[in-house]
């Protein structure tokens, strides 16, 4: 009964409604004009041809809302999620907004958005209060460590830095049609299961597994319209949803591991991207079209065997994740660094210095 109330039923409620919100969303979007037209919107990165809806935050954040409403307790935590998911759906919302009219909001406002989205939710206590000792498979107490001079626990420093790394690694993970509904789902169906496992009859904390499982619906009810050919966009709104993803992986710190290890590719090209433009003297905020995913299409490859690609390697991280221990998890980040860093070092070397020279001559 445990698993029909708290797993099955919200999933299949929350995939339903999103299904149902983004349709009525794309109907609306282009009615209002809030639409990104690639001859308007002239950013690095786009690569579509023709006018798609934007704003698909909106659907995917309130299709979680509602289904929240009724399947998960509403307390100070419950809250935060819900105030800080929605302070980051309003600038991005007004980001989509803007974009329909060739303009952005700064980066570093939305940065600054971005931590404060991620201070409000740890402030209700939502924290990494503890991680496994790679080394010696112990625990490290971060709660018990006090920063020098400015009084903060070091704790809630690496969990809100935790929640904007999410943030932006996802949202750059969206460059192709399906990519990032999909590497959303499969990362929250991995921490849910992981939840279970933990917890199996929900006595303790069953709020991080029905909330995974109520993020993977909304993901797969968008995924509907966002696989490609996409019928529309998630726009800068849909951090709202990456900052949830981020929150039930440190709802028990136990899940850290999984989710950097599922979420591995997305986390080495996010890293690689900012050494590449540090080191070209370039902000980490600065768009280009040298992502991973640009260079599959560079290769000729199709948007759906690309979002195919990602969601496979995700899943069986995610399964890899779930079979091995957190000492092995360790092991298992580190050769994924060193296999996904040195193809996408290959990759950019030939492929983005040969279309380069391409288009010179």
């Amino acid at each position: 009964m445990f698993l029909i109330d708290k797993i099955f039923l919200p999933f299949l409620v929350t995939f339903l409604i999103t299904g149902l919100l983004t349709y009525v969303s794309i109907v609306v979007f282009k009615k209002l004009g809030l639409v990104d037209d690639p001859k308007i919107h002239k950013h690095p990165g786009v690569i579509h041809k023709k006018p798609i809806p934007r704003g698909g935050g909106v659907p995917l954040i309130f299709g979680v809302f509602i289904a929240g409403y009724f399947f998960l307790p509403i307390n100070n935590q419950t809250s935060a999620l819900f105030i800080g998911s929605l302070l980051a759906l309003f600038i991005g919302v007004i980001d989509d907004l803007l974009n329909s009219k060739s303009r952005d909001v700064s980066p570093y406002i939305r940065f600054g958005i971005n931590i404060a989205t991620a201070a409000i939710v740890v402030a209700s206590g939502i924290s990494i209060h503890f991680i496994t000792n790679p080394l010696s498979g112990g625990i490290l107490q971060l709660d018990a460590i006090n920063i020098p001079f400015i009084g903060i626990l070091l704790s809630d420093v690496l969990s809100v830095f935790w929640l904007i790394w999410v943030m932006n690694m996802i949202n750059w993970s969206k460059g192709v049609d399906g990519q990032m509904p999909g590497i959303v789902a499969i990362s929250a169906i991995v921490i849910g299961i992981l939840s279970l496992r933990l917890d199996p009859m929900g006595t303790a904390n069953h709020i991080d597994a029905t909330l995974s499982f109520i993020i993977a619906g909304s993901a797969l009810g968008f995924l509907i319209f966002n696989f490609s050919p996409a019928k529309i966009f998630p726009g800068y709104g849909a951090t709202s949803l990456y900052l949830l993803l981020g929150v039930v992986s440190i709802l028990s710190s136990a899940k850290l591991a999984t989710a950097v290890l599922v979420m591995g590719v997305p986390l080495v090209d996010f890293v690689f991207t900012i050494i590449r433009r540090m080191l070209n003297k370039k902000s980490p905020f600065h768009g280009d079209k040298k992502h991973l995913h640009h260079i599959f299409l560079r290769l000729g490859y199709s948007q759906r065997q690309i979002a195919l690609f990602y969601w496979v390697v995700s899943a069986i991280l995610g399964i890899i994740s779930l079979t091995i221990r957190s000492q092995s998890k360790v092991f298992a980040l580190i050769m994924l660094i060193i296999i996904v860093g040195g193809a996408l070092l290959f990759l950019h070397q030939v492929v983005v210095k040969e279309a380069n020279e391409k288009d010179v001559s």
